[in-house]
């Protein structure tokens, strides 16, 4: 067992679980589908399935491609959980896109290309923080279709 390479994996995923955590709390907050949970848990397996990509197929190549076009899509399905259709209109859709974008960072922190990482956390925490309000404002208070 390499105890170095050990402690950059866990350093890695303890860093995609840190800046997807702010986006689920944010999510959770306001009584979501996916929040607290399921935000860190999208950013760790991210991470991780690009790490275990790392360590079979080496530092870079094709393969690499195809796993992340492998997130891209799987990632894509667990959005599509969180939006759902009803009288109402259409609601869960920025839950969905940040799903999506937090699959992105945790494979950003894999790739060990944290500033795109913390920038991607930063933006889709101050969209859902500052934007909802206005979003609201906007529609009236109606807040059914965020």
């Amino acid at each position: 067992m390499d105890w170095p390479e050990i402690s950059r994996h866990c350093a890695q995923v303890a860093g995609a679980f840190a800046l997807a955590l702010p986006l689920g709390w944010e999510r959770e907050k306001d009584d979501r589908s996916a929040g607290i949970r399921t935000f860190p848990l999208v950013a760790v397996a991210s991470c991780g399935y690009v790490l275990v990509a790392e360590t079979v197929f080496g530092a870079a190549g094709a393969d690499h491609s195809r796993v992340l076009q492998g997130l891209i899509t799987g990632i894509g399905f667990i959005g599509g959980g969180a939006i759902l259709k009803g009288a109402g209109g259409v609601h869960g859709t920025a839950t969905a896109a940040s799903i999506w974008n937090t699959g992105a960072i945790g494979a950003a922190v894999a790739y060990g290309a944290y500033e795109i990482a913390i920038i991607l956390s930063v933006i889709n925490f101050l969209i859902l923080r500052f934007l909802t309000p206005i979003r609201k404002q906007i529609r009236g208070g109606d807040d059914s279709t965020i």
